[in-house]
């Protein structure tokens, strides 16, 4: 089955572009467009969507509360927010509510389409160097950062937060296996214990969890 994707953007001109690029694949379909946060509430509301690419400036309301009241619905679409510039605050305060990463809107067409890829299979976190310098710029914006005692964390073995240090650190499965002499298979199930004992959807959540327990600190490591 295609890959169901709605466009949000305020720009019509943009969205057109995205949906030429989208359209020509044979795994993706565009399903719906929104021009604002408030539309496209009301649209995931009444259309089966899979990933949402979502802006951040719009009128009405934002794309970061856009992602927030979309990520709070029931049985989600994954977001994927596109921002203008790199190491945004925009793009931060989208990962705090709950997008799944985040896109430059001049990345070429080929990264884009990986991307969708990525965030719909949940298997990896879009660009995770990048997630990394994003949070090591706006972390002191985070809520108190606490000690990494932090409950939450309680319920993991030592290996999985030695697994959740390594993902937050914006290492893949395959380097993170090589780090711990581990298979990637092996990590790849630890990685999925982390995400189910947290509550977690997916990497880029492990990484905010990570440096807003202090697990993982602005700058430096666990």
């Amino acid at each position: 089955m295609a890959i169901r994707v709605m466009l949000v953007d305020d720009q019509v001109l943009l969205r057109t572009g995205f949906r030429m690029v989208l359209a020509a694949q044979p795994d993706m379909e565009v399903v719906a467009e929104a021009g604002d946060g408030v539309e496209a509430l009301q649209v995931v509301r009444s259309t089966d969507v899979d990933v949402v690419l979502m802006d951040v400036r719009m009128p009405k309301l934002d794309g970061v509360e856009a992602t927030r009241r979309i990520c709070a619905e029931p049985n989600p679409p994954k977001v994927l927010i596109l921002t203008t510039f790199d190491l945004d605050e925009y793009a931060f305060s989208g990962l705090k509510a709950g997008a799944s990463g985040f896109m430059l809107k001049d990345v070429p067409p080929g990264e884009l389409l990986a991307a969708i890829r990525s965030v719909h299979s949940g298997d990896a976190v879009v660009a995770p160097s990048t997630t990394r310098r994003l949070l090591d710029r706006f972390a002191p914006m985070l809520p108190g950062a606490a000690d990494p005692e932090h409950k939450e964390l309680e319920r993991l073995t030592d290996r999985e937060r030695e697994v959740m240090i390594l993902v937050a650190q914006g290492l893949s499965n395959g380097e993170i296996a090589a780090r711990l002499v581990l298979s990637e298979a092996t990590v790849k199930t630890h990685v999925g214990r982390i995400l189910t004992k947290l509550g977690l959807r997916d990497r880029v959540q492990v990484v905010v969890l990570a440096y807003e327990t202090g697990l993982v600190r602005a700058g430096g490591h666990g």
